[in-house]
């Protein structure tokens, strides 16, 4: 064994050490909000898991206290995880990443680099966000996953700062219908990572850093979910819309450091489109989530999660989600399709 394999296997033991200490920290306060209507379907169909995992009880979401004691060792251990022995496994040049990147990581980087050299419009504040996908998912209000039809969604997203009552408006399959606030927020929602304005995303860090830490401070905390799950399918939630570059090209580097984040050979979105793939399992809910990404230009195609265990809801291999953007702009008015 050589001096930079013991090296290795050091830090290896010291994040092994520090995320024992963070296990002896005590959990986090939790407090229960009733269930909430979200632009982000994915979204609310892994916080639907996690009601089912709470006694039974669902209908109900749960936001956490906001910082967790063991913040800074998760970080240290992100961040010594993100470099491992292995190439890229050969998707076009090195795009300035190391030779002994991980092969995930090493494409995370690429797909950022793409990302911050793409042109976005200006986006007011005045102005909504067009978005249009396919969607299929599993509806577990029966306690069972119940997989639905391939549908179409239209979404317009406000683009005001301060707490809005009314969101935008969804059209799926034809039926529109409002987004409201989310329940409990009598003022309104603000922008934030609920209801991720242009504005807001251009005022995140875009230090992947800081970035991370930050959301790891604010992602909520969902019972049983792994912490660095949560965080990767939070990126996930923001993934595909429309993002100033800089921001985006920090998620991507943000999301290289997470541990357990792998590439995903075949990865296909909900329209059977195979791309380049990037995933992570959540080994104690049995959940896997990857993203999808366009292999010449890197483009977010879409996203995918199913189990990967047999749970009381569901077989090993069930769909619990799948997502592909179609089309992306900015309009005037609720409701106007892009270019009408």
């Amino acid at each position: 064994m050589n001096e930079h394999d013991e090296h290795d296997e050091r830090e290896d033991r010291d994040c092994d050490d520090r995320e024992a200490l963070a296990r002896l920290l005590p959990a986090p306060a939790e407090r229960e909000l009733p269930r909430e209507q979200h632009l982000r379907h994915k979204e609310l169909l892994m916080r639907h898991i996690d009601n089912d995992r709470d006694n039974g009880r669902r209908n109900r979401l749960r936001r956490p206290a906001l910082l967790i004691p063991a913040t800074a060792l998760a970080l240290a251990c992100a961040l010594t995880a993100g470099i491992a022995l292995g190439g890229d496994g050969g998707d076009g040049g090195n795009g300035g990443t190391s030779p002994k990147m991980r092969p995930a990581a090493a494409l995370l980087h690429r797909i950022s680099d793409a990302a911050g050299e793409r042109k976005t419009p200006p986006v007011r504040d005045d102005q909504f966000v067009y978005t249009r996908t396919k969607i299929r998912e599993a509806d577990l209000t029966s306690g069972k996953a119940v997989v639905g039809p391939l549908k179409e969604q239209e979404t317009w997203a406000t683009q005001r700062q301060g707490p809005m009552r009314k969101l935008g408006v969804s059209r799926i399959d034809g039926e529109t219908l409002p987004i409201n606030a989310e329940l409990g927020d009598t003022e309104g929602t603000p922008a934030g990572l609920s209801r991720p304005t242009y504005r807001w995303l251009s005022e995140l860090p875009t230090d992947p850093d800081k970035l991370l830490a930050y959301l790891y401070a604010k992602t909520p905390h969902a019972k049983e979910r792994e912490r660095d799950q949560a965080v990767f399918e939070q990126i996930g939630t923001l993934l595909g819309g429309m993002m100033p570059p800089r921001t985006a090209a920090a998620l991507y580097r943000a999301a290289a450091e997470l541990p357990g984040v792998t590439r995903a050979p075949g990865a296909r979105d909900a329209i059977g489109r195979q791309g380049l793939g990037i995933a992570r399992e959540d080994t104690r809910h049995g959940v896997h989530t990857e993203w999808v990404f366009d292999e010449k230009d890197f483009t977010f195609l879409g996203s995918r999660s199913r189990l990967t265990k047999d749970l009381p809801y569901g077989k090993k291999g069930t769909l619990l989600s799948s997502e592909a953007e179609l089309e992306h702009a900015v309009v005037d008015r609720a409701g106007r399709e892009p270019g009408r």
